[in-house]
């Protein structure tokens, strides 16, 4: 049986606690800031025109996001397979969610607003890596952030190298592509992205 409306689902699931609702602010906190500076990966979410939602990940030296102030962050385009959904969806729709991931913290934390396109040289020139500053970058105008609770992390082991897959257990990026793509070259496409990775990340 499927749920249908928020009746049923709340006589699924209890009511949440006081500290569920209290703990959300409209701005980014000192420790949201802190937070912020220690993360090296940032997921976000949009939407698109056809209403359909996507999700992508950012990554970059810890830090990369920056707090221009407490209700303001500045994400970095880098160079990547040049599709930018996630830039087109905010030209349609600016609602974005944000979750950012520090490396052996369980805790994530829980960003959403509205994000516009910015291409000011001056805004972007900080966020330079070898001397190459990103083409664009993402303008979020914070309305709500808070850190969310680690038991997503800990049941998953994600940072625990115990659970950590042998590589060989998935085929390659190449060989995925081969597979789903008719004429593609396996072989090729993973040579192609060893050198993108080692000599175009920026």
């Amino acid at each position: 049986m499927a749920i249908s409306n928020v009746s049923e689902l709340r006589e699924t699931y209890r009511p949440p606690a006081a500290r569920a609702h209290q703990k959300v602010l409209d701005r980014i906190d000192d420790h949201s800031r802190r937070f912020i500076e220690l993360s090296p990966l940032c997921v976000i979410s949009s939407i698109g025109a056809d209403g359909r939602a996507d999700t992508s990940p950012r990554g970059d030296p810890p830090g990369f996001v920056t707090v221009l102030d407490d209700q303001t962050l500045l994400i970095p385009d880098r160079p990547g397979n040049r599709q930018v959904d996630t830039l087109q969806n905010v030209l349609f729709n600016p609602n974005v969610g944000l979750l950012f991931l520090v490396p052996g913290m369980n805790e994530t934390l829980r960003v959403s607003g509205t994000a516009e396109i910015v291409t000011d040289a001056d805004l972007l020139a900080p966020h330079s890596i070898k001397d190459r500053p990103p083409l664009s970058g993402l303008r979020v105008a914070v309305e709500e952030a808070f850190l969310h609770c680690g038991r997503s992390l800990i049941r998953s082991r994600l940072w625990d190298p115990a659970v950590h897959i042998d590589r060989s257990e998935y085929p390659s990026y190449g060989q995925v592509l081969a597979d789903q793509i008719n004429g593609a070259d396996a072989v090729e496409i993973d040579a192609s992205e060893d050198e993108a990775n080692r000599d175009r990340l920026y």
